[in-house]
């Protein structure tokens, strides 16, 4: 399996397991946050690339790069400006939840 169709994968999956709490969320704020996750990305993958901290293999990899970060490792960024909104809210709610029990 190549890792496009894995991070496809767990991104379709991230969107169908959080699809009630991002519904509700403001979408230009997580596409701004996506945005700017992805230019650090970007930047940042592009210099550890060029100092040898890692390197990917070929076979796995569709081979398109953005400057000079393979597509693929954009998931990463785009689960995080997924993911955090979505466990922020539900951590929030559960904690509203058992402080109104402690309190009545």
């Amino acid at each position: 399996m190549t890792n496009i169709v894995l991070n496809l994968l767990v991104l379709a999956v991230l969107v169908a397991v959080s699809w009630r709490v991002l519904r509700r969320r403001r979408a230009g704020a997580l596409v701004w946050t996506a945005f700017h996750l992805c230019l650090l990305t970007m930047i940042f993958d592009t210099l550890m690339i060029a100092a040898d901290l890692y390197v990917f293999d070929p076979g796995k990899i569709l081979g398109v790069y953005l400057w000079g970060a393979p597509l693929e490792d954009f998931a990463y960024a785009i689960a995080a400006a997924l993911a955090m909104p979505v466990l922020w809210t539900v951590l929030a709610a559960r904690d509203d939840r058992r402080r109104s029990e402690t309190a009545a």
